[in-house]
């Protein structure tokens, strides 16, 4: 029995909308300690700017992203305030 090599990823352009969400969440490391919430996070905000999905406050909660150090309303209102700067 072998292992296969892992598939290859295509990165996103740097000025694409997926890459700035991608970055935009990065920022708020702090408050979302694990690497997998934040992806989670990044793509259902990506998501939510291509009109399919909630916003940041619903996530929040939907999504169960674990967050520390901050109320889900205090993240919600830093995230809205973020990806205004996105748009």
């Amino acid at each position: 029995m072998s292992t296969l090599p892992p598939p290859k990823v295509k990165k996103a352009p740097e000025d694409s909308l997926e890459s700035k969400v991608y970055t935009m969440v990065e920022m708020f490391k702090e408050y979302i300690p694990t690497p997998s919430d934040r992806n989670r996070l990044s793509y259902c905000l990506f998501k939510y700017l291509n009109g399919e999905g909630d916003a940041p406050k619903i996530l929040l909660k939907t999504s169960k992203i674990n967050y520390e150090g901050i109320s889900k309303e205090e993240l919600a209102k830093k995230l809205d305030e973020e990806l205004m700067k996105i748009k």
